[in-house]
């Protein structure tokens, strides 16, 4: 059985320091894309669905998606609910096939957070369902602005909550399209020197592969999630399609083609944070 949960592919990330890829799905071939490119480098990957893919393709479709991906997978395949910012979001994951969701209540005050990622967790862990936790708040590139996250309230979170993963604020930001993100290294190490499990970066395409590499190695670091260097990816590969035959119209045609430079960079990606044999 392949279908995995955060802790089945996390905590050996954890003991024998290497990272895995949370990857942030847009549709069925980007997903089959990530899947094959996990399948040739024999290492797990998340298959996650944010915001943005829930709005345009319903839950109910994308849980079934993802556990046949996972299903029929090689390597061990998490099917992720990411940035769900209520319960009941949460719960529609659960419902429909999901085996991991993050409760993101960063915007909210601690107590709050708190009280809403022990909710999820009740409702997910009966499941076999792992939950991922958010403490201080991962900016956007010309947008919302970072709130760092402070060792004591991470420590507090998770002493209270015991979510399975833990997003933090260090310096990654959402959506960058260039590598030039900065970690604060010190603040990491506050961080990791008062939580035990395992830690979450968003926005790791703003992180320059060999930091990534270093952070998977020697870092609490754990699990890196990377979406716009792959959707810029599809989309470079997607106009040399469509400019090397100006005849092309067939939808399945064109995405055939798109795949293979999508698997490449994905396999990149794998290898930047040391991924192991599965």
């Amino acid at each position: 059985m392949t279908v995995a949960n955060l802790m089945d592919v996390l905590t050996p990330a954890l003991n024998e320091g290497y990272g895995v890829a949370g990857l942030v799905v847009q549709g069925w071939e980007d997903a089959c894309a990530f899947v094959a490119a996990a399948e040739e480098l024999r290492c797990p990957v998340i298959l996650q669905a944010g915001p943005g893919c829930r709005t345009h393709t319903p839950v109910s479709v994308l849980g079934p998606m993802f556990r046949a991906l996972a299903e029929k997978a090689q390597v061990p395949v998490v099917c992720h609910i990411d940035h769900a910012t209520t319960i009941s979001e949460c719960q529609a994951g659960i419902d429909h096939g999901f085996t991991s969701v993050m409760i993101d209540g960063s915007r909210f005050h601690l107590a709050k957070n708190i009280a809403m990622t022990t909710a999820v967790k009740e409702i997910a862990h009966p499941h076999g369902v792992s939950v991922e936790a958010e403490i201080g708040f991962v900016g956007y590139d010309q947008g919302a602005v970072s709130l760092p996250t402070k060792a004591e309230e991470a420590a507090e979170l998770v002493n209270q909550a015991c979510p399975d993963a833990l997003a933090i604020s260090v310096g990654n930001v959402h959506l960058q399209t260039s590598a030039d993100a900065v970690i604060d290294r010190v603040a990491l190490e506050a961080i990791e020197a008062v939580v035990n499990c395992p830690l979450v970066l968003h926005g790791a395409s703003g992180i320059k592969a060999e930091d990534r590499g270093w952070l998977a190695t020697n870092t609490k670091i754990c699990k890196f999630n990377v979406g716009t260097e792959l959707r810029q990816a599809f989309g470079t590969s997607l106009r040399n399609v469509l400019d090397s035959d100006a005849h092309l119209f067939d939808r399945n045609q064109i995405l055939s083609a798109v795949k293979p430079a999508l698997i490449e960079q994905t396999k990149k990606v794998l290898k930047s944070i040391h991924a192991r044999d599965a």
